[in-house]
């Protein structure tokens, strides 16, 4: 039995366990009482094990509650939603996050969409139509209007009497926000802090008034990196005027930095965005092209360049057979610069002089790297022509000039993987653009100047070979 084997055989098999009480003879009332002893997530993960008369069957023996809970750790949500009766169906969007029920209801024909939205409640009904407002790339899409907010005038006791009678609607209770008399954002407090708290003791005493908040306009990839490094169950989205508008939930942010994290994937691979496994063939198209042309544009660049070596290439027909050495071990070393330099960039407080200094060691890694690999191809190769054609002059001479590209080559392209980046960075510009492929084609050009252009003047103009 293998390390993951044995590691799985550790834990129960709950999504297993409960698709096979689904699928059971029990009556209704035996399996609702058995779920209850699971976790909303594995009867979550069960879901996909079950055929769509089996789910229909556990939509009907849990209640309202739970199977909203369940829903808000589906994969596919909207698969299911659209299993369920439209009084059903109408309970749960008031319940889940308001940002996917805004998503799943954008997706509907408008007869549909108007008949769900006019059998909402009018609290759930003000909260989509609020989140609607937002484009999907801003902050605002994805807040939550669920958490618990007392204002500044109030003390101890109070506040503790708002939570208790808030906490029936909402249930992010873990931190408590508090507003001024005019619904401005003043601080947070954090249950535990409320919990230990004397009656007597002021309010401000416990207020953290440094807590972190986004704006509900701000854009989604502007905000990821800052609020990547807090930790707080949930972060305050105010509006224009630093009203409290909603909160972002941990599970809402992580969620958008695994969707951020997968865009800048798709960047560095040379997408416009991230795919899915059953998006439409032209969208798929739509996301790929637009980086392929550009490449293709520079790849007729590059091209164009190695013709103006033409005249070497029919001079030293041996050097073209080492092109693709030098031009593979730019475009290794220039992704490896550009990778590192993207995992640098997630701290937004770097410095012009710290920018400086790692483009210098970056250059450093490149010349040492490419020195050593130069040696070793000066050698290997020299030894290899020499042994082909016997003579010694020319065989080391080709070699020569070849790691003395290699070395030119991965210096530049240690530079420009680290500098274009930055670049972009400067101009505001997702530093991912600079993709894997589009630094490769960049440095593809270093080279081929590099290696002809060393061939031209070492080999023809200076040795007359």
């Amino acid at each position: 039995m293998n390390e993951e084997k044995i590691s799985e055989s550790l834990y129960p098999d709950y999504k297993n366990e409960i698709a096979e009480l689904v699928k059971s003879k029990l009556s209704d009332d035996e399996v609702r009482d058995k779920l209850l002893d699971y976790h909303e997530n594995d009867i979550a993960a069960a879901l996909e094990y079950l055929e769509s008369h089996e789910r229909l069957r556990l939509y009907r023996v849990l209640d309202i509650d739970t199977l909203s809970a369940v829903f808000e750790y589906a994969d596919d949500l909207y698969e299911y939603l659209d299993e369920l009766g439209i009084r059903k169906k109408v309970d749960v969007l008031s319940r889940i996050e308001t940002s996917d029920a805004v998503e799943y209801l954008e997706g509907l024909e408008r007869d549909q969409l108007n008949t769900i939205v006019d059998m909402l409640d009018e609290e759930p009904k003000k909260d989509i139509a609020m989140i609607s407002l937002f484009e999907k790339d801003e902050i605002g899409s994805k807040m939550t209007t669920n958490f618990i907010s007392v204002t500044s005038d109030t003390d101890i006791r109070g506040t503790m009497t708002q939570l208790v009678s808030q906490a029936a609607e909402n249930d992010n209770v873990s931190t408590i926000y508090v507003t001024d008399e005019n619904g401005a954002f003043v601080g947070a407090i954090d249950l535990k802090d409320l919990i230990i708290a004397r009656a007597g003791q002021p309010l401000d005493s416990i207020i953290r008034t440094s807590y972190p908040y986004v704006y509900a306009h701000d854009l989604i990839e502007d905000c990821i990196e800052r609020l990547s490094s807090y930790s707080e169950d949930s972060i305050p989205v105010l509006d224009s005027e630093n009203k409290l508008s909603g909160v972002l939930t941990a599970q809402e942010l992580a969620q958008m930095i695994g969707e951020e994290i997968g865009d800048d994937y798709a960047k560095l691979g040379g997408l416009t965005e991230a795919e899915e496994l059953d998006e439409p063939l032209k969208k798929s198209i739509s996301k790929r092209l637009p980086w392929l042309v550009v490449l293709f544009g520079l790849g007729i660049i590059v091209s164009s360049v190695v013709g103006l070596f033409e005249e070497v290439a029919a001079h030293i027909t041996v050097i073209v057979s080492f092109q693709s050495l030098i031009l593979g071990m730019a475009g290794n070393v220039g992704t490896q610069s550009l990778a590192v330099t993207i995992r640098m960039l997630m701290d937004e407080d770097i410095s012009g002089k710290k920018s400086f200094y790692f483009i210098m060691k970056e250059a450093r890694v490149g010349f040492f790297n490419g020195l050593i690999l130069g040696v070793i191809s000066f050698a290997v190769i020299g030894l290899y022509l020499f042994a082909k054609s016997g003579d010694t002059i020319v065989a080391f001479s080709v070699s020569f000039c070849t790691g003395a590209a290699l070395l030119v080559s991965m210096l530049l392209a240690s530079v420009s993987g680290s500098a274009i980046p930055m670049i972009f960075k400067k101009c505001k510009i997702d530093p991912a653009v600079a993709s894997g492929p589009f630094i490769t084609t960049v440095n593809d050009l270093v080279a081929v100047i590099s290696y002809y252009g060393l061939a031209w003047l070492l080999l023809i103009n200076f040795l007359n070979i």
